[in-house]
């Protein structure tokens, strides 16, 4: 039986609690096989506590992930646009940072676009909406740090900025579902072979 986690402190707000609570249960095992109850008991709220946030359980995954994708995207970016670094370096941060958490068995380092892209796309128009939301601003910023690599001459690809970063970021997706299924490196090994080629193919 699953132990309650600590009740959150007062001082502490509880609706970002439920969201970090199912955010790793979700991450570990999808959206649809973790129930509410279980969210409940991991965050140690009463359901009351669930409603006044949420008004169902669908509801609670857009807000779970954009809540997932605004911590995300701080994250990133600060290494995304470290200035001190070549558009080129900051990229294969990037992609190292993607990597390392894609191969760790931790589910709080989970991609929630990974893990519940294909899942909850077809079922739920509010998930969808926030995971293109969400991924649309990550190919966004990887499209600023091409531009900033064209301009700084480390990229040297003649391809349309927005064009490339859309095409790398789903070169990442799929090599991240092609290692799950493998269970091996060897798709995060060619993704970084591609990535290498289409950056500096000119």
């Amino acid at each position: 039986m699953m132990r309650a986690l600590a009740k959150p402190d007062k001082v502490l707000d509880v609706k970002s609690h439920i969201l970090d609570t199912g955010q790793r249960l979700i991450a570990a095992r999808g959206f649809s096989a973790v129930g509410l109850n279980e969210i409940l008991l991991g965050a140690g709220v009463p359901k009351g506590s669930f409603y006044h946030y949420f008004a169902s359980k669908d509801v609670f995954g857009s807000q779970l992930l954009d809540h997932y994708f605004e911590k995300y995207l701080s994250e990133i970016d600060s290494f995304l646009f470290d200035t001190n670094k070549s558009g080129i370096e900051r990229l294969a941060a990037y992609w190292r940072f993607w990597r390392d958490n894609q191969e760790r068995d931790d589910p709080d380092g989970k991609c929630l676009a990974v893990k519940l892209g294909a899942e909850v796309s077809d079922m739920s128009e509010g998930m969808r909406i926030a995971l293109k939301h969400g991924t649309s601003a990550i190919i966004g910023r990887l499209a600023r740090v091409i531009t900033d690599g064209l301009a700084d001459g480390s990229i040297l690809s003649r391809r349309d900025p927005e064009e490339l970063a859309n095409t790398l970021y789903q070169l990442w997706l799929g090599a991240s579902v092609m290692s799950k299924i493998a269970r091996d490196r060897g798709p995060f090994d060619a993704a970084e072979t591609a990535t290498e080629h289409l950056l500096k193919s000119s």
